[in-house]
């Protein structure tokens, strides 16, 4: 989950109230306050097509209780019509990918100096 700065957190309140939990949290030694950020959206919009390179679990995986779900995807590509609305949520069968809508990414930008890099995941595999 991310851990992000009071701006980070009041935009993500500002865009995607209905879609996040902000808990907040101290950091030793540092006077701000930060926020981990929980996307409470799961949604299954991933275009398995449009993706590049799929892995999954399989039965014989350490992990039997993730079996089916997706190991790795390389140029993950998700359904736009398929995100319900969602400004921000993470895949159903690949929870570990954090996605925002352009709105949020655009605001979030604003913001610099994040320590993260966003890549497309609408458009065909480059």
């Amino acid at each position: 989950m991310p851990i992000v700065s009071e701006a980070v957190s009041n935009i993500f309140r500002a865009l995607a109230p209905d879609d996040v939990q902000l808990f907040p949290m101290t950091v030793e030694g540092e006077p701000e306050q930060y926020f981990v950020v929980n996307a409470t959206r799961v949604i299954d919009c991933i275009d398995e097509e449009k993706s590049r390179e799929i892995h999954h679990y399989e039965e014989g995986d350490p992990f039997p209780e993730y079996a089916g779900e997706y190991r790795w995807i390389y140029g993950l590509r998700i359904d736009p019509a398929r995100t319900e609305g969602a400004q921000v949520l993470r895949p159903k069968k690949f929870k570990t990918a954090f996605i925002v809508s352009e709105e949020v990414k655009n605001a979030l930008e604003q913001v610099g100096n994040l320590g993260v890099s966003f890549e497309r995941v609408t458009a065909p595999p480059g």
